[in-house]
């Protein structure tokens, strides 16, 4: 049995690994870089172990220094979280050779549901719906012209190791074939270390669904309903629910069953994520598979009502799945925003820097998943990702109200952040309809850049308060005349009494 766990990860979602460490009696060993000395991970953890500077690749992606630490803390089990190590086939292998279990697919899994080509193949054999494309990465230009050319426009070009929106392209122009299969190869080349790129037809007006599974290792698998990822900024997620507003139960039944499938098709077990494109006919393909746990997954956690970490945990001290699929169903609804510290008036350029006030939002529905307080500086080696919240309805209205009652609760001051881009996100009409595809931010452009600016009132009133802040400070400074109506009132009280009892 698993006593001891080492998070190899950091801020919100290595605390909220702990959480479900705690509440099971297990043991936490929190690892941090020279820039998270006062990270609250490490303040949150049982035991906490520096492991280098504050670049991760000297730090949270060195495997042996990590494993150095699980064997001297002695921990049980490692969960990577998400990011970093956490679909790395080497560290799966490592982790087995130490005899250390590693909280997550096999390397086997991972290497072949990470390698895109692979895993097009494997969802073929497994007849899982794939979008129509190549089942092997280009050899040439020559080739790529050919096969573009077959299919026809509009194609993604897309690394066959990618993820996150990096070495892939859209071409919808016969002049930018080649320019765009350069640009893919070359980004591909610089991210993954790995310049192969493969083709897919472009599903025009696309939605990004996700099923979330587990599988144990007893061959059970389950789904946990879908998530709707669309609102996307530069491919990557931005706001995320469930259910997704353009689901039917029949849709909904058809795609849990081909999750499952592709999730057996691979001897997974763990968590896992199996990612759909949609049409606005409810056409659907199968996209990839995340082998880790997905950001977004408190959202699935509070309509089902199970702790997904939890279960990862159970899975891998070898128990069966404690459910099955006629146990689950869908509960209200849930909506997570993603909180950065960027500036959406600056083309959403990071804005690390030192936290000088915060009020979490509280109240009916509402969970706060995040990592930094007054006084924390952010640094800038990290994504900047500072928090998630999330809110849950017994309607889709009801949530949508309720996130805008907690963004609007939600102050930080230091640092720029998403929030207000946020507030406009859920005031957009067509995310009120929930007629959105994974175009909404660019079709809503105007509406979410709409900052309501004000020229020379805000300045005025920004003097003004300036202004009474300083002759304040400045009556602060002159020394204080004590006079017998000065005294303390605690201190009166007390002489009365003590008198009285006189």
């Amino acid at each position: 049995m698993i006593k001891k766990i080492l998070v190899a990860n950091r801020g919100e979602i290595a605390i909220r690994i702990m959480r479900s460490c705690r509440e099971m009696g297990i043991a936490s060993v929190a690892v941090f870089s020279e820039a998270d000395r006062n990270s609250m991970h490490v303040r949150f953890a049982d035991e906490a172990y520096y492991i280098g500077p504050a670049p991760s690749n000297e730090s949270y992606l060195r495997m042996d220094k990590i494993m150095q630490v699980a064997k001297q803390s002695h921990a049980d089990a490692i969960h990577p979280g998400y990011g970093f190590l956490s679909e790395n086939a080497e560290f799966a292998d490592l982790c087995k050779k130490e005899g250390i279990i590693f909280i997550g697919p096999s390397s086997h899994a991972i290497s072949t549901m990470g390698d895109k080509i692979t895993a097009r193949k494997k969802m073929l054999a497994a007849n899982v719906p794939v979008v129509p494309g190549t089942t092997k990465a280009l050899s040439s230009e020559e080739e790529a012209l050919e096969v573009i050319h077959g299919i026809g426009l509009p194609v993604m070009i897309k690394a066959t190791a990618g993820g996150g929106g990096k070495g892939m392209r859209l071409v919808d122009k016969e002049e930018e074939i080649l320019s765009s299969l350069r640009a893919a190869k070359s980004e591909a080349m610089t991210a993954f270390g790995n310049d192969e790129v493969y083709v897919e037809k472009y599903i025009s007006s696309p939605h990004h669904i996700e099923f979330q599974i587990l599988a144990d290792n007893h061959g059970n698998a389950i789904h946990l309903f879908e998530r709707e990822c669309s609102i996307q900024r530069r491919h990557q997620k931005v706001v995320e629910e469930t259910p997704s507003p353009l689901m039917t139960p029949e849709v909904r039944e058809e795609m849990g069953k081909y999750a499952t499938a592709a999730a057996l098709a691979v001897d997974y077990s763990g968590a896992g994520t199996i990612e759909f494109i949609m049409d606005d006919n409810l056409n659907y393909y199968f996209l990839e598979m995340n082998t880790r746990l997905q950001v977004e997954h408190p959202i699935t956690e509070r309509v089902v009502g199970i702790d997904l970490v939890r279960e990862q945990i159970n899975i891998a001290n070898n128990k069966e799945l404690s459910y099955k699929q006629e146990d689950l169903s869908q509960n209200g609804h849930a909506i997570e925003c993603r909180i950065y510290a960027e500036d959406p008036e600056n083309n959403f350029m990071p804005s690390p820097g030192l936290i000088q006030h915060i009020t979490e939002p509280l109240g009916f529905g509402v969970r706060h998943d995040g990592y930094v307080y007054e006084g924390y500086e952010i640094p800038i080696y990290y994504d900047p990702m500072i928090s998630k919240l999330i809110v849950w309805g017994k309607t889709r209205q009801e949530a949508i109200d309720r996130m805008k009652r907690a963004l609007f609760a939600y102050k930080i001051t230091g640092v720029k952040t998403s929030i207000k881009f946020l507030e406009r996100i859920m005031n957009a009409p067509d995310f009120v309809s929930g007629k959105y595809n994974t175009h909404f931010i660019e079709d809503n452009k105007k509406f979410l850049a709409d900052m309501k600016k004000c020229e020379g009132d805000c300045k005025a009133m920004a003097i003004i308060a300036a202004f009474v802040d300083y002759d304040e400070r400045l009556k602060n400074l002159q020394p204080a005349k004590i006079t017998a109506n000065s005294m303390s009132n605690w201190k009166t009280c007390g002489r009365k009494k003590s008198i009285a009892r006189l």
